[in-house]
C-alpha cells in the first residue's frame, strides 16, 4: 500500500497478519519520531553546518532515509534484508532521490567501521547497544539512538536490561525516565572507549521507545566530561523517597532517610546530567513545520521538554497523592503550590500528571497538605 509522510509518498507492506517481525518495514506509530527527526536535522545544520552525510543504519522501508534524502542530505541507506533494500531503492526512486542517496546490502556494522559519516541513526528493532560502538567509532558529529526495548531499560526486564546495557534498572514508578537515564549510560560509556564524549541534544521517552540525539565531541577530555556525568540512584519502595550519587562507585543506602524503611532499590550507573540542551530544542520546536503529521504533538513535546527541570527523576502527582491517601488537584494548581512554597517545580513530558522538582518527597506532601488547609 502506499502511504504519505512528512510531504513523501512510501510503498509499504500491507497490513501484517504474520508476526511483528514482518510489520518493521513501516511502523506508523513512529511517525513522531521520523518528524522530529528532520526538525532535529535541521536545526542540527544549522548548528554544524559542513554536517553533510546521513546513515540511516536499518532502512527497512527506507522512510528516514528518503525523508533525509529529500530534505537535502547525503544519504545512505542499509539494510541486511533483500526486500528492504529493494523496497528503500524503490521509495527513493518514487521521490526523486536516487541522485541523493545510495542503498547498501550488508551489515551495518561493518559499514560504519569502514565509512566515516556525519550523522548516524541507529533505528532497530530492540536494544541499539550491538551496534553502537562501530557508530561512535567511525561518527563525526550526531548520534541519533532509538530503542524500543523499554522493559528490559526500566527494569521491568531484569536480567535482561542488565545484559543490555551493563547496568542495573529498577522498576520504578519514574520507569521512563529510567529508561532514558540507563539508555544515556551505556551510550556515553560505549562512546568513552573511543575517546569521545557524548552531549544530549534532545531526548524524549513516548509510547514504547525512547530517543536520543547526542552531540559528540572527539577529546578524551570530553569522555572523561561525560562519564562523570554517571552515578546511582537510591529509590525507598515504601515511601518514593529517591536520592542521586553522582560517581561509578555505589555506596547503597540503609534505610530510608525519610520513612526509615528498609526496601531501598539501587540502580545504575545511570546518566545524572541533562537530558536534552533546552536552547537546541527550541530551535527544533520551530523547525517544525505545520505540514508534519504530528506537528502539534512534537511542539507540545518540545515545549514541555524545554521547561522541564533537569533533576535526574520525576514523580506522578497522582500516584503520590494516592500514596498519601490525599485528593489531587489540577496540575497547574498542584505545581503552583510548590512554588509558593519555595521550590522549582516543572511539568515532565512523561505524562500527564509527571512533574520535576527539587523538593524532596517530605516537602511535597507537605507543600499539598498545606494547599488543602
Amino acid at each position: 500500500m502506499r502511504v504519505t509522510e512528512g510531504g513523501i509518498e512510501l510503498e509499504v507492506p500491507g497490513e501484517q497478519t504474520e508476526g511483528i517481525e514482518e510489520s518493521v518495514f513501516y511502523n506508523p506509530r513512529q511517525e513522531l519520531n521520523r518528524d522530529l527527526t528532520i526538525a532535529t536535522l535541521r536545526a542540527y545544520r544549522e548548528r554544524e553546518d559542513r554536517a553533510e552525510s546521513y546513515l540511516d543504519a536499518m532502512t527497512a522501508s527506507g522512510v528516514r532515509g528518503v525523508r533525509a534524502a529529500a530534505d537535502g542530505w547525503d544519504v545512505t541507506c542499509c539494510d541486511v534484508d533483500a526486500d528492504a533494500v529493494e523496497l528503500a531503492r524503490a521509495n527513493l526512486e518514487r521521490n526523486g532521490c536516487g541522485d541523493r542517496a545510495r542503498v547498501e546490502r550488508r551489515n551495518v556494522s561493518a559499514l560504519m567501521h569502514d565509512e566515516p559519516f556525519d550523522v548516524i541513526d541507529l533505528d532497530p528493532y530492540g536494544t541499539p547497544m550491538p551496534f553502537a560502538d562501530a557508530a561512535f567509532a567511525n561518527c563525526r558529529d550526531l548520534v541519533c539512538v532509538t530503542a524500543t526495548d523499554t522493559a528490559p531499560l526500566c527494569g521491568a526486564h531484569f536480567n535482561s536490561g542488565v545484559r543490555s546495557y551493563s547496568a542495573v534498572p529498577r522498576n520504578t514508578d519514574y520507569h521512563p525516565e529510567m529508561g532514558v537515564r540507563t539508555l544515556i549510560s551505556a551510550l556515553a560509556r560505549s562512546a568513552a572507549r573511543y575517546d569521545v564524549g557524548v552531549r544530549p541534544l534532545l531526548t524524549h521517552a513516548t509510547s514504547h521507545y525512547v530517543r536520543t540525539y547526542l552531540e559528540l565531541e572527539h577529546r578524551a577530555t570530553s569522555a572523561d566530561a561525560a562519564i562523570d556525568e554517571l552515578g546511582f540512584l537510591y529509590h525507598c519502595e515504601d515511601c518514593l523517597y529517591r536520592e542521586a550519587d553522582p560517581g561509578l562507585i555505589a555506596d547503597p543506602l540503609e534505610s530510608c532517610p525519610h520513612c526509615d524503611g528498609s526496601r531501598i532499590l539501587a540502580a545504575g550507573p545511570v546518566w545524572l546530567g541533562p537530558v536534552r540542551d533546552r536552547e537546541f530544542v527550541a530551535a527544533v520546536r520551530a523547525e517544525i513545520p505545520d505540514t508534519f503529521g504530528t506537528a502539534d504533538k512534537g511542539r507540545e513535546l518540545c515545549e514541555t521538554l524545554e521547561a522541564e527541570l533537569d533533576e535526574p527523576t520525576h514523580y506522578d502527582q497522582h500516584k503520590l497523592c494516592r500514596n498519601w491517601g490525599l485528593p489531587a488537584n489540577a496540575m497547574d494548581e498542584f505545581l503552583a503550590d510548590l512554588r509558593d512554597a519555595g521550590y522549582a517545580a516543572s511539568r515532565a513530558h512523561y505524562g500527564g500528571t509527571t512533574f520535576k522538582t527539587d523538593a524532596g518527597v517530605g516537602e511535597i506532601r507537605e507543600a499539598t497538605e498545606a494547599s488543602l488547609e
